[in-house]
């Protein structure tokens, strides 16, 4: 009986391994075809390739680009490699935000890689906000297990109508479920996807202790296989029209399977060091739709200081126009 209990066991999570959504299979698009250069004139540059681009920052400016189209809905990923060395200040963002059609109510959900000094590591930071909710900030901040600027690695988006997840490598690292309470502070009018360099002194390092040192500029972050794989929508018709096969990959990825699961649970463990969830000089009581876990409160209960900053108005600028044509190594935690 025991023997068959652990076979049983064993078949789930391996059930559950072979069935979870493979983000690596989702279809790369060229530069040209979907995104616009924001600003940063040179600090962009595109390879021969069309599918990697280079963004630079340095005394002058920082550099970034948006997608043509906005979305309700989609998995937006990249392969980013960070800049090495002393990164202090420096922030690498990759986001969807609706900022420039909604200045007061707008919708972001956000990737920002948070640069450090020379020996430390650099850190992740997650964060959403709905219907101008950016009073009620919901950041989350880890490290990784690997070193982000030796070489590229996969960071995804996925948003659903109920789900929001944050995957690296195409390990879950933290998930969103849509809400009663949380209202109108889940993200959903459509967005367009950013990606930006930019100086983050104030607050990105410490609390803002350690600042941009421009001795170590250019800072350059290259990225490639960028996916925009989701439904798009007109910005007069404001009718969403999906990617094919998109509605049944976005409902995929968001069932967690097993194994997926039990990594996040490592990663949370081993890696946040961060949770809105935890912070009672932010909020004296937890935000409704945390769900609060003694062990991860203890250990969240000290952290370094945590200043937070938002995307820069400047980098929400983006034009749309309508889709008139479209062509369709992962280390142990």
């Amino acid at each position: 009986m025991e023997t068959l209990s652990r076979f049983l066991v064993f078949m789930s999570l391996f059930s559950g391994f072979v069935s979870g959504f493979t983000l690596q299979n989702l279809p790369v698009t060229s530069f040209e075809e979907s995104y616009t250069q924001l600003f940063g004139d040179k600090n962009l540059f595109v390879h021969k390739d069309g599918k990697s681009v280079r963004l630079t920052l340095d005394e002058r400016t920082g550099s970034g680009f948006v997608s043509n189209d906005l979305y309700l809905h989609g998995l937006f990923s990249a392969s980013i490699k960070l800049p090495s060395d002393y990164s202090a200040g420096v922030v690498v963002a990759f986001y969807m935000s609706n900022g420039d059609m909604y200045e007061k109510n707008h919708d972001e959900i956000d990737f920002e890689f948070l640069g450090n000094i020379r020996g430390k590591e650099w850190r992740i930071q997650t964060n959403i906000y709905g219907n101008g909710s950016t009073h009620m900030g919901r950041e989350e901040r880890s490290n990784l297990w690997f070193d982000p600027t030796e070489d590229y690695h996969q960071y995804s988006i996925l948003w659903s109508d109920s789900h929001i997840i944050f995957f690296v490598d195409n390990v879950p690292i933290r998930e969103v479920k849509r809400t009663a309470s949380m209202g109108g502070d889940f993200p959903s009018k459509p967005m367009s996807l950013y990606t930006t360099i930019w100086d983050g002194s104030k607050w990105a390092t410490n609390g803002g202790k350690y600042g941009v040192n421009y001795k170590y500029a250019p800072y350059v972050t290259q990225l490639t296989d960028l996916v925009l794989h989701g439904c798009t929508v007109d910005p007069i018709e404001q009718f969403p029209k999906c990617d094919e096969g998109a509605d049944e990959d976005i409902r995929a990825a968001q069932e967690i399977s097993p194994s997926q699961r039990a990594k996040m649970g490592v990663f949370r463990r081993k890696h946040m060091t961060y949770s809105y969830c935890y912070d009672r000089n932010r909020y004296k009581v937890a935000l409704p739709e945390c769900v609060v876990i003694p062990a991860e409160a203890q250990r969240l209960r000290v952290h370094d200081p945590v200043t937070f900053g938002g995307i820069p108005r400047r980098h929400r600028s983006g034009k749309h126009r309508s889709k008139r044509s479209r062509v369709a190594g992962t280390e142990s935690i």
